[in-house]
């Protein structure tokens, strides 16, 4: 038994990219460091996030290398039910177990349930799933499915066969904003979309119009105050940062303040003078939306350069892959997962840099959150599977 166990273990230890795995490793455990930080003083030193963020990693690497394994080919066949998993789960929100946080009714847990209950084990459980993570999964590999059947039974140029996913991704975003009131995380579905309709081979004149489709959509909404007035305050802020700079603009102005000083290298870890301040209000959200300015104000500049070379050599790996990858539908999954990793830190250091609004959007790898860490090694093992059954070198090179 021992030895056909280590057998396995060894099996699938072969199956998986291991560059890739290590690079997200690196990236995971970087993160664990900043979040040791960002949590020291004003949580009294406490070590439960990083003890969450360490079960994530270890049981996200259980995914990984067990999704190494999977067929993502023959996974897509069953679209339907990956259809009926993408709304269910979703839809789950609305259920007792989903829990409303800043306004946002994005996670699932027992914590409301036991707090109503008067239970404290349920009342303070450490864990708690966000259905739009695990769902960008699903997503991505139901989307390729799609595009690669218009492709190749239709044609990605008739307007018709362009509007079917164009309708499947604005139904999942649609139901996700309504279900939860998340509108940053459902950004993520429509830029995967783009870059993953380019990748097909969408007419440039239909992508354009899509583009400014949006564009003046957003425009209408606010030019006749159709936005919600958190939203409508988070992205003036951007724009004009004297704007409401105790409400709406506070958090990234404090977010600008740790970054900006730290320098080339940093006040040194531990040592940051907003990082290391008793009151949360210093720096809010510091071990998740702000760990990038934790990053910036203990680490300086080499710190940052290193927190994004590392993000950028993960997202380059999956582009590596889709290159290779066997088939074109593994390919633009490949290039999906790129996409959801491009936009969620292009948002959040681009919010801590008070250039983009907030919209509530982790660093991946990064910021504090096990399920988040679960799903992103998921999705990479994915990529991994994919990189296992990709072409030999001299058929890709021929």
């Amino acid at each position: 038994m021992r030895h056909r166990g280590s057998g396995l273990f060894l099996d699938l230890l072969s199956q998986a990219d291991l560059v890739l795995f290590t690079l997200c490793s690196l990236a995971t455990f970087y993160g664990m460091l900043l979040i040791l930080s960002a949590t020291h003083t004003v949580y009294h030193g406490t070590l439960r996030y990083v003890a969450v963020q360490g079960v994530g990693y270890v049981l996200g690497s259980i995914l990984y290398f067990l999704l190494s394994s999977l067929d993502v080919a023959e996974l897509s066949k069953k679209w339907r039910w990956l259809l009926v998993f993408n709304v269910g789960f979703i839809l789950l929100l609305l259920t007792p177990f989903g829990m409303t946080r800043n306004g946002n009714r994005a996670w699932l847990g027992v914590n409301d349930i036991g707090r109503q209950l008067g239970i404290g084990v349920l009342k303070n459980f450490p864990f708690y799933i966000q259905p739009a993570e695990i769902v960008k999964i699903t997503f991505i590999i139901l989307l390729a499915r799609q595009l690669m059947w218009l492709r190749e039974e239709h044609d990605l140029k008739r307007l018709r066969n362009v509007l079917q996913p164009a309708l499947h991704v604005a139904m999942m975003f649609a139901l996700y904003y309504v279900v939860s009131r998340d509108a940053g995380s459902g950004l993520v579905y429509l830029f995967v979309f783009v870059c993953m309709a380019f990748a097909a081979g969408y007419a440039a004149v239909w992508m354009l119009l899509g583009l400014g489709g949006v564009a003046g959509a957003v425009a209408a909404a606010w030019r006749f105050n159709l936005l919600r007035g958190d939203w409508y305050k988070r992205i003036k802020v951007v724009f004009d940062h004297s704007f409401d700079p105790l409400g709406a603009g506070w958090q990234q102005t404090r977010g600008m303040l740790a970054l900006g000083s730290g320098g080339l290298t940093g006040q040194g870890l531990f040592r940051g003078t907003q990082t290391q301040s008793p009151y949360r209000s210093s720096l809010p959200e510091r071990q998740t939306d702000y760990i990038f300015c934790v990053c910036g104000e203990e680490l300086g500049f080499i710190g940052c350069a290193l927190v994004i070379l590392l993000l950028l050599a993960i997202v380059i790996r999956c582009f590596l892959v889709a290159r290779d990858a066997n088939t074109q539908m593994e390919s633009l999954v490949c290039v999906g997962m790129a996409g959801m990793l491009i936009f969620q830190t292009v948002m959040n250091i681009g919010m801590c840099l008070f250039l983009l609004p907030v919209v509530g959007l982790t660093l991946p790898f990064f910021s504090y959150g096990g399920t988040s860490v679960m799903t992103l090694f998921a999705a990479m093992g994915v990529v991994s599977g994919i990189k296992k059954r990709s072409r030999p070198e001299w058929l890709t090179n021929s």
